[in-house]
């Protein structure tokens, strides 16, 4: 777990002394609408500065999952604290805590940047300064520009102002970056990296598993309403024995049946490419080279990609079936 650092418009940073227990404990949790069970017994537990990923299909039940963490939903079942209180319950008192940026959220087309983030700083009693919220999301420029005036990916890196400018210790994320071109989407990864230095926690739901490999300390895998899988991206891809992939173009006058014994049952071609999934990446492509060395065969376009969650992730939800 990374050291968790937090800095406030009064400079006083959180405690960092280990003895805070977890911000969010889930157990149990049930959610049922009418014969539909959308969430089937969840158990769970996110720490303080941590990023935390909830990932599934459509229908997998993280959406209501994230829903009851914020209080905008009741459980059927089960046991759930945030930030030591029950959201259902917790009022405004558990909202002053926490930020939320939806996936897609409306504002007054007429007030300007700067207008609309003040306005939602003066709802929090504890908050972040206005042009520093701004200045980090990357609007500085358009502090004076009306809203209304501002582009897609702009209006989105607003939401992530006004989710961050009431200084929440816990923020959820749904889907951030979608609609955001590949450079919108790796500066707004450099803003949750620098979030999570801040100390503030983070619940993030994502279709894009890149963005999950690359910001999650932890993803949970839901399908059919129920956990899958929980752990670090890089854990989750070793446990769960995803294969690399060696991909090379064959050599004139040699076919797969001429290729070393290293994966020739398991070796795909398409026309002359070949693809060799392999458990043994280092072993498999030292044999591979060696033999085409021995026989001066040149391996064009010699690749070897390593197993991503995006694959650990499919082959999970796949063998889950539609729940």
């Amino acid at each position: 777990m990374r050291e968790v650092t937090d800095s406030r418009t009064d400079g006083t940073p959180r405690p960092t002394d280990g003895s805070q227990g977890p911000i969010v404990v889930v157990e149990g949790l049930v959610k049922d609408y009418g014969a539909v069970r959308a969430v089937d017994g969840l158990s769970f537990s996110i720490e303080p500065g941590e990023v935390f990923a909830l990932l599934g299909p459509n229908g997998a039940g993280k959406t209501t999952t994230v829903e009851i963490l914020e209080g905008h939903r009741h459980r059927s079942a089960g046991q759930v604290r945030v930030l030591g209180m029950d959201p259902q319950t917790g009022g405004r008192a558990y909202r002053e805590r926490i930020g939320i940026v939806l996936q897609e959220a409306g504002f007054d087309e007429e007030f300007t940047v700067r207008e609309l983030v003040s306005l939602y700083a003066g709802l929090y009693p504890r908050r972040r300064g206005v042009d520093e919220v701004i200045e980090r999301v990357g609007l500085a420029e358009k502090a004076k520009a009306r809203t209304k005036t501002l582009s897609g990916g702009q209006r989105r890196r607003l939401d992530l102002a006004l989710g961050l400018v009431g200084d929440p210790e816990l923020l959820f994320l749904d889907e951030p970056t979608t609609g955001f071109d590949p450079s919108a989407r790796r500066r707004a990864w450099e803003l949750v990296a620098s979030l999570r230095e801040l100390g503030t926690t983070i619940v993030l739901t994502t279709h894009y598993m890149e963005e999950a490999e690359s910001l999650a300390d932890r993803v949970a895998v839901i399908q059919g309403g129920r956990l899958v899988a929980l752990d670090t991206p890089a854990n989750l891809v070793a446990r769960e024995g995803a294969e690399a992939m060696i991909s090379f173009d064959l050599p004139e006058g040699v076919g797969p049946q001429d290729l070393p014994a290293l994966g020739v049952a398991a070796a795909r071609t398409r026309g002359t490419r070949v693809d060799i999934p392999t458990a043994r990446p280092t072993h498999d492509l030292n044999a591979l080279t060696e033999w085409a060395l021995q026989r001066d065969l040149p391996l064009a376009g010699l690749t070897m990609a390593r197993p991503t969650l995006e694959d650990v992730y499919l082959d999970l939800t796949e063998a889950g079936g539609d729940g």
